[in-house]
């Protein structure tokens, strides 16, 4: 009896190409694709570590990638060759822009090819020019503009000026630090997480390793919140006490503030197995707040309510620096759709409010469309509403990061010294008695 051979267990460079794979051209998104790839979990803690970091640099180089290939080709690539397209981008990125060995990325990446000697030829060539003359290829490129799409480059120069467009770009280009909210205040944690304090009141250590390994989490002392993230939710002001809903709450990290600073938090979103996440989050952090899958734009309270949070779906733009799949997922269409749902969610969400409260509306979101220009067509339609300045909320030195209009802007480059911070918008509006 023939004995059929073990298969052997996956690489990480294999997981990588079945996951980019995965997200480029089909649009899965990057996170979903990593937590659904059985092959992951195979991996070794290093191993999986690599495929993460690979995965993400392929993605956040995309476009200079891309032109190394076209550089080295005599002919462009087929639609039938996607896959050894891929294996070229994700060779290319071990040797220009991880610094791999070149004898392990090229045998690696060749070994995924196959049997295909034509093609096994082409990437072993390819990727051996590369290890040679790619170091100074990729010095010669426009980083910043290659990796932007063009759609996004022409958006932001139009909303912020060419020179903000070329250093939010050159951001995005970063691996993104490592940021805590912590749960009852500073104490010794900058030290026990190796971490440093930033002006925002968030810590913030180098990006690497296991969460669940660090000082302090399974104690739920902390949770991870990039720090712009965390600036919504103290623009409510004192809610000690206080009932607020959180809408479209899921993970949870607002929730989690809020329930911190002693609120009675109604947490709303729609997603069940989001807020499933967000009911672990909690307990992990031995919090409570009242959890309910609805739409939050059909849902109402049982009364109105004095303070009012929504984080708002959005196109994520503000967030292109830890998710960089997201400028080769969206699309501006993409905007157009969510515009609609914005202004539902916030008539929503001033319906709800009681005479006096307060609303703050955010979204991780660098477009105009989905921040002040939706706040400029609230105000416009409702005049039961009011602006107030965030100036009072945020300490002195971050000025910067206020709008002519009295509104939080933060934008990757900002904050540069630190490490940069996520992009997001945020208003806070009254409800005039």
């Amino acid at each position: 009896m023939t004995t059929k051979p073990t298969p052997l267990a996956p690489t990480a460079r294999a997981v990588a190409l079945d996951i980019l794979g995965a997200v480029l051209p089909r649009g899965a998104a990057l996170d979903e694709a990593l937590a659904g790839h059985g092959g992951m979990a195979g991996l070794e803690t290093r191993d999986r570590a690599f495929a993460r970091l690979l995965i993400a640099t392929t993605l956040r180089r995309l476009g200079q990638i891309d032109e190394l290939i076209n550089a080295c080709l005599d002919h462009p690539l087929g639609r039938k060759a996607g896959r050894i397209r891929h294996i070229l981008r994700l060779g290319i990125c071990q040797l220009v822009f991880l610094g791999v060995a070149p004898h392990a990325a090229v045998h690696g990446m060749v070994e995924l090819v196959g049997e295909n000697r034509s093609f096994r030829g082409l990437v072993n060539a390819v990727l051996r020019r590369m290890s040679r003359e790619g170091g100074a290829m990729a010095e010669r490129q426009d980083a910043a503009r290659l990796n932007t799409p063009d759609w996004l480059w022409r958006r932001w120069s139009k909303a912020y000026g060419e020179t903000t467009v070329r250093s939010l770009a050159e951001a995005h280009l970063a691996d993104p630090p490592l940021d805590f909210t912590l749960k009852d205040g500073p104490q010794d944690w900058a030290a026990r997480l190796d971490a440093v304090p930033l002006p925002t009141g968030s810590l913030r250590r180098v990006s690497g390793g296991a969460i669940e390994t660090l000082d302090g989490y399974g104690d739920g002392a902390w949770w991870v919140q990039d720090t712009a993230a965390a600036l919504p939710a103290r623009l409510l002001g004192k809610v000690d006490g206080a009932t607020v809903l959180d809408l479209c709450a899921a993970p949870g990290g607002k929730t989690a503030q809020l329930a911190a600073a002693g609120a009675n938090v109604i947490a709303v979103d729609r997603d069940r197995a989001r807020l499933a996440r967000l009911k672990t989050n909690l307990e992990r952090l031995d919090l409570t707040a009242e959890i309910v899958q609805a739409d939050a734009a059909a849902w109402r309270p049982r009364k109105p309510a004095g303070h009012i949070l929504l984080d708002a779906p959005c196109s994520a733009t503000g967030t292109i620096r830890r998710h960089p799949d997201i400028p080769h997922l969206k699309q501006p269409g993409d905007i157009a759709r969510l515009i609609g749902l914005q202004d539902r969610l916030l008539d929503a969400a001033a319906a709800m409010l009681a005479p006096g409260g307060l609303l703050v509306y955010c979204v991780c979101s660098l477009e105009p469309e989905e921040g002040p220009e939706r706040i400029a067509a609230l105000l416009a339609r409702n005049p039961r509403l009011a602006r107030e300045s965030i100036a009072s909320h945020l300490p002195d030195d971050l000025d910067s990061l206020i709008t002519d209009d009295g509104d939080l802007r933060t934008l990757p480059c900002h904050l540069a010294e630190f490490g940069g911070l996520d992009g997001f918008y945020a208003a806070r509006l009254r409800r005039l008695p």
